[in-house]
């Protein structure tokens, strides 16, 4: 058996780990427990919370073409006297269109 301590996780913040360094065996017995309880906490919610998330999404309009994502909103465009419906979104920097139908004055 080695009496070299273990190698902390690269990712663990330098804070914790000279925290940790500096607890006693108690300490670090009591830490361990409550890690370990509060990581089971968060893994029962994470569940909860994806499909509190999901439902915060939005339904699809049925016209709305699969090429279209679902945050596009609806615009109209006139060219050349005439006025047309287009999708619109955000694609990063770019705003997107794609083509819906004429505008119907009878509207």
């Amino acid at each position: 058996m080695t009496h070299e301590p273990p190698i902390p996780p690269a990712n663990l913040p330098t804070e914790v780990v000279n925290t940790l360094n500096e607890a006693t065996a108690e300490r670090l017995r009591e830490i361990a427990t409550y890690a370990e309880a509060l990581a089971e906490h968060k893994e029962r919610e994470a569940p909860v919370k994806k499909a509190a998330d999901q439902d915060e999404v939005e339904e699809r309009p049925d016209d709305l073409p699969a090429d279209v994502p679902a945050k596009a909103t609806i615009t109209i465009k006139e060219i050349n006297d005439n006025r047309y419906y287009y999708w619109q979104w955000r694609d990063g920097e770019k705003v997107k269109s794609k083509y819906k139908a004429p505008v119907n004055p009878d509207d």
